[in-house]
C-alpha cells in the first residue's frame, strides 16, 4: 500500500507525461461530443500531451462511464459525463453497474447547455403554445425524438409533458446526432435537446425553434423566448436544461483533480471558450470539483420523480 501510494503521488507530480483518453458515451455530434472536444484542444495546447476522444454508446451512457469507473485512477483516463449520465441513471437502470456519487471523483463542472424545443418546418406550430394546442387537439399524433430512452432529450419532454398534460409518441435513437438527421428529414416532427446539436440548423431554416428550457434567453437564441416565457398555466417556472462536466475514477489523487480544475477553469474563463461556447448554446460554468460533486447529488433527486412519473424504461 505504502508502494502504491508513493507511485501515484509520484504521478501526480509528473502529470500528465502521456494522452489522455477521455470517453465520450454518446456518438458523435452530440453536445457531449461537442464540448468534449472544445475541452480536449484546450488541454492538448496547454499540456503538450494529446486528450484523446473514446465514443462509446449504449444504454444510455451507462457502457461508457462504467469503463471509466473501472479503470486506474491515475488521471489518464476520463468520463465527460451529464446529466443523463451522473444523474438519471441511477433511477433507470435497477442494476447500474457504477454509482454516480461511490465510483467517480468529481473534477470539472464544464457547461450548462440550455436545451431548445425544435420542429420540423412543416409542422405547423411557431409558438409553444400552438404547438401545445396540436397535440391537445390530436393527442399521440405527434412523435419526438431523442437520443434514447432516459436521455437528457428524454427527460425534458416528459417533464415538458407532465407540466402541460399533452401526449407526444417518443422515438428513442442511438444517440443525438441520428435523432436531428431524422428530425430535419422530417421522419420525426419534434425534439427537445442540447442547443449546439441544433443551432447550425435552425440558423439554416431547416429546423424552427419554438422556446428554450433555461430561465433566461440563450444569447445565440435571442429572439427566441423561454418555455416559461409562453404564458401557458403551469410552465411559469419550467426549467429543464442539461449539465456537463468531467469525473475521473473514484480513487484518483487529489493533486490530479485540483490540477485538472485548474486547468479546464482556465480554459472555461477564456474569451475564445467563452465565445466558442456562445455558438454553440452553451454556457461555460467553471466551479470547483466539491460544487459539481453537490450539482451530482441534489439533480439525482431531482429528476427521480420525473422518471418514475413518466414509467420510463431503458431501451
Amino acid at each position: 500500500m505504502a508502494v502504491l501510494t508513493w507511485g501515484l503521488a509520484s504521478s501526480a507530480q509528473n502529470y500528465p507525461s502521456k494522452p489522455i483518453r477521455m470517453v465520450v458515451p454518446f456518438t458523435p455530434g452530440g453536445s457531449t461530443d461537442i464540448l468534449a472536444r472544445s475541452i480536449g484542444q484546450e488541454l492538448t495546447q496547454a499540456w503538450g500531451q494529446a486528450v484523446v476522444l473514446d465514443n462509446v454508446a449504449g444504454a444510455g451512457g451507462s457502457i461508457g462511464a462504467d469503463r471509466v469507473a473501472k479503470s486506474a485512477p491515475d488521471g489518464y483516463t476520463l468520463l465527460m459525463g451529464h446529466i443523463g449520465t451522473l444523474a438519471v441513471t441511477p433511477s433507470l437502470y435497477p442494476n447500474l453497474p457504477y454509482d454516480p456519487i461511490k465510483s467517480f471523483a468529481p473534477v470539472a463542472w464544464v457547461a450548462k447547455v440550455p436545451n431548445v424545443l425544435a420542429v420540423f418546418p412543416g409542422v405547423p406550430a411557431k409558438s409553444v403554445k400552438e404547438l401545445m394546442d396540436l397535440a391537445r387537439a390530436k393527442p399521440n399524433a405527434l412523435n419526438f425524438g431523442s437520443g434514447g430512452n432516459g436521455s437528457a432529450a428524454h427527460l425534458a419532454m416528459e417533464f415538458l409533458k407532465l407540466q402541460s398534460h399533452i401526449e407526444m409518441v417518443h422515438v428513442p435513437y442511438r444517440g443525438t446526432a441520428p435523432a436531428v438527421t431524422d428530425l430535419v428529414a422530417g421522419q420525426v416532427q419534434v425534439i427537445f435537446t442540447g442547443a449546439p446539436a441544433l443551432n447550425a440548423f435552425i440558423k439554416s431554416g431547416q429546423l424552427r425553434a419554438l422556446a428554450v428550457s433555461s430561465k433566461v434567453r440563450l444569447p445565440s437564441l435571442a429572439d427566441i423566448p423561454t418555455v416559461a416565457e409562453s404564458g401557458i398555466k403551469g410552465l411559469e417556472h419550467f426549467e429543464a436544461d442539461q449539465w456537463y462536466g468531467i469525473v475521473a475514477p473514484a480513487g484518483t489523487p487529489t493533486t490530479i483533480v485540483n490540477k485538472l480544475n485548474a486547468q479546464i477553469n482556465e480554459a472555461l474563463n477564456s474569451v475564445e471558450i467563452k465565445k466558442r461556447f456562445e455558438s454553440e448554446g452553451a454556457i461555460p460554468a467553471p466551479n470547483s470539483p466539491e460544487v459539481f460533486g453537490q450539482l451530482i447529488a441534489s439533480e439525482i433527486e431531482r429528476w427521480r420523480p420525473v422518471v418514475l412519473g413518466a414509467k420510463i424504461k431503458p431501451n
